[in-house]
């Protein structure tokens, strides 16, 4: 791996006078009794489940690269999800290697002493005068409980699976084989039951995530009187986010009035008017990065409407029957069926639709009303495990020890005839994070209430 100094289009010249002061001078800040990251045990039981799944191979994992953003500026990094769930590691440009003998080696760019080289003052983008401290090879080796080697030393040794399109550069070194589909494949499918670590990140996350919702309910007032009143409550949220985690773990999806019809709304520049629904859906991401993912509609002016609380309860009877449907053993697909039959019940007893729960199940004609599925996986990633063989995942069978969301939800456009003009422009979706167990489920974000009278109340409280 070749190095390369990273200096800026406006840096400033340096004298051999300065870069010899430079190089003297430091006080000795390596670091002793560094402690194991709580992650490590746990990372290393993954790596020999990975080595055990491809005996007598060569693996290949990156961290990713930094990603520019604009000019010289780059994104903050987070690393492949892979990664971090094989070694809690997070720098840029790192290489996890499980060689044939199932001897892990991470690859790591380490703090350049100041007796060498320029880089530590003037590589914008690795530089510790630029960007921070990176640890040395012997506290990353202590951090992460593994062998660590510089980056520079890494070589293509013959075949291997490389985890693709994550390093270009390590793309480049190991030439493709038409192997490494298999590799991401199953470091996917790895992730579908959580460990008892994971569980407690995931549960770490969702807590976090509740005191952000009571952030954004306590800021209301606030934010009604704002011309970007959706903005003001993503800032909100944010804060926390940061304050408590590493970020949020998704594009928060502040979404009022008829912005809430948008799956995916994520501009939230919108005004709010008191006498509309907010659909706040948003998760914190703990600094291990395991994200929650949460969903509550809830009326500006603290009260539901009769038209509003008629649709809301639909959608909450919709996610009682699919967290009903959750336990071992279950089909995956089956909570969604299930709450997508009481959503089919509920479009037929109003008249929205005349044929039968039965035919509309079949023909999919709800589906204008609710696009989408009703849940996902979860944890690493929002929709977690996306790489995952549908026989295992979508077509497969739940077991203890997943974690997923269920989140029905109704979308009345503001332009669909086919509705009463009360119920146009009214976006609701009820989303919760549910950890799977032998006797059924384990409501995670319970913390938060769901029936309209507890949400009335639950925001007369946060408010007062």
């Amino acid at each position: 791996m070749t190095e390369q100094l990273n200096t800026g289009s406006h840096d400033l010249p340096i004298t051999p006078e300065l870069a010899a002061f430079m190089r003297t001078g430091w006080a000795d800040t390596r670091r002793t009794g560094v402690t194991a990251l709580p992650i490590a045990p746990w990372a290393a039981r993954r790596r020999a489940a990975l080595a055990a799944r491809f005996p007598g191979e060569r693996l290949v994992v990156p961290s990713g690269t930094l990603k520019v953003r604009s000019n010289d500026s780059d994104y903050r990094f987070r690393p492949h999800s892979a990664y971090s769930y094989l070694t809690g590691a997070g720098e840029p440009g790192d290489v996890l290697v499980i060689e044939p003998s199932g001897q892990a080696v991470l690859y790591v760019r380490p703090r350049s002493p100041r007796e060498e080289g320029e880089e530590f003052y003037r590589d914008r983008r690795y530089g510790e005068f630029w960007v921070g401290r990176r640890p040395d090879l012997a506290e990353a080796s202590e951090l992460y409980q593994i062998e660590c080697a510089h980056i520079r030393d890494l070589r293509s040794e013959g075949p291997a699976r490389v985890l693709r399109g994550v390093d270009a550069s390590v793309d480049a070194l190991v030439p493709a084989g038409g192997r490494d589909a298999e590799l991401e494949v199953f470091l996917s499918e790895m992730r579908l039951v959580k460990d008892e670590w994971e569980v407690g990140e995931l549960q770490s996350a969702v807590d976090a995530t509740v005191r952000g919702f009571e952030d954004v309910v306590r800021a209301l007032p606030a934010a009604l009187g704002h011309p970007r009143g959706e903005r003001y409550l993503e800032g909100v949220f944010g804060l926390r986010s940061r304050l408590e985690g590493n970020a949020v773990g998704y594009d928060s999806i502040v979404a009022s009035g008829a912005h809430a019809c948008v799956l995916h709304w994520i501009r939230n520049d919108g005004a709010l008017a008191e006498g509309d629904l907010l659909l706040l859906d948003a998760g914190v991401e703990t600094d291990t990065l395991y994200t929650a993912d949460v969903t509550r509609t809830f009326p500006l002016s603290g009260r539901f409407t009769p038209a509003q609380r008629q649709a809301y309860e639909l959608v909450l009877a919709a996610q009682d029957a699919g967290i009903g449907a959750l336990k071992p053993g279950a089909s995956f697909r089956d909570f969604h069926l299930a709450a997508m039959r009481v959503i089919c019940e509920g479009l037929h007893d109003w008249g929205l639709l005349k044929d039968s729960p039965d035919a509309l199940m079949e023909s999919g004609l709800y589906r204008r009303y609710t696009l989408c599925s009703s849940g996902h996986m979860l944890g690493l990633d929002v929709h977690d495990c996306a790489r995952s063989r549908a026989e295992v995942y979508l077509d497969g069978v739940l077991e203890e020890g997943n974690v997923l969301t269920v989140e029905p939800g109704l979308y009345f456009q503001p332009d669909d005839l086919t509705l009463p003009a009360e119920l146009r422009g009214m976006g609701i979706r009820i989303e919760d994070d549910l950890v799977v167990t032998a006797e059924g489920a384990t409501l995670m974000s319970k913390a938060l209430p769901r029936h309209p009278d507890e949400i009335e109340s639950w925001m007369n409280v946060v408010r007062s």
